[in-house]
């Protein structure tokens, strides 16, 4: 089978918006000797994708960039110095492709996709062969896998219906209750949480640190709300002896010890809309809607 020479890849010409999001013809890289080449089967969007279509994106961003970091896909060529990999392999690359184990490092913060470097939304794609979200939906999946008791929060009763069938004991809809962290406390007879996936940001935050347990945990890995008073968050976290950590995804090593977890329980991620590559400006429009429950993906390979 001949290789592509081109690949089709959408391109963000100027980064005030997604509607700058251009459908273009582009060369494929000559392949060197260490990597492979991919063909995307599906891209699935995350809020970090609005972030670098807007301009915001906190760590830096390259013009005209391919945007997107999550892709499923499969080897078309290898490089001749690869090892482990060939030709037919399904593949989903780190969103980092120089973090392969260890903790992060401005190094690994540069070679994100999608923002500081080219991303994955392309029908081809060229990467080192060392490596290969709704977060808050997978996070409950694998926190119900683990063994724990969640309690999902959520501005909709539907999606808390999703969350329920997923496993969650607790349902607290924070637009009903707004004082939800109140709701936690109660549900947890004044304990308070060990874990808190934090999603919301600085618009959240508040409320998570109030309801995090004494040696608690808050992870925070989104900033979805906005912007919010965190002056209180100090206090909490250093009164509760918790701990807080900014979370930037992971290394390779722990994407695999993940990726085996979900093989061995059989978790099966939640896919809310799938759209045609076409309609990429669509899907984004839709990630922006807030309407979905898990992920949204765009179909980029037509086979």
């Amino acid at each position: 089978m001949s290789l592509p020479q081109t690949t089709r890849e959408y391109r963000l010409s100027k980064a005030d918006g997604f509607h700058n999001l251009a459908l273009q013809e582009a060369p494929i890289p000559p392949l060197k000797s260490t990597e492979v080449l991919l063909k995307v089967h599906a891209v699935s969007l995350q809020y970090r994708d609005l972030v670098v279509a807007r301009g915001q994106y906190v760590f830096g961003q390259k013009e005209n960039v391919v945007p997107g970091s999550d892709m499923a896909g499969e080897i078309v060529a290898v490089g001749e110095d690869v090892a482990g990999w060939q030709v037919s392999d399904r593949v989903i690359p780190n969103f980092s492709l120089a973090h392969v184990f260890g903790e992060a490092s401005e190094e690994t913060i540069n070679t994100t996709l999608g923002a500081p470097i080219d991303g994955v939304l392309t029908e081809y794609k060229v990467v080192p062969a060392h490596g290969t979200g709704g977060v808050s939906i997978f996070g409950l999946q694998l926190a119900v896998a683990s063994g724990a008791t969640v309690i999902a929060t959520s501005s909709s009763d539907k999606k808390l219906e999703v969350a329920k069938k997923l496993g969650a004991k607790h349902l607290i809809n924070y637009k009903t209750t707004p004082n939800w962290e109140e709701e936690v406390l109660k549900v947890t007879k004044g304990r308070g949480v060990d874990h808190i996936l934090e999603v919301g940001g600085p618009g959240t935050l508040a409320k998570s640190a109030k309801a995090m347990a004494f040696g608690g945990n808050l992870a925070l890995i989104g900033i979805v709300a906005g912007a919010g008073d965190v002056s209180s968050v100090p206090t909490f976290v250093h009164g509760k002896g918790g701990n807080m950590r900014g979370i930037l995804i992971g290394s390779r090593t722990q994407f695999e010890d993940m990726n085996r977890l979900i093989e061995a329980v059989s978790l099966k991620p939640v896919v809310d809309k799938v759209f045609d590559f076409e309609q990429l400006r669509d899907a984004y429009a839709y990630l922006e809607s807030q309407k979905h429950v898990g992920k949204v993906v765009v179909k980029v390979s037509k086979n």
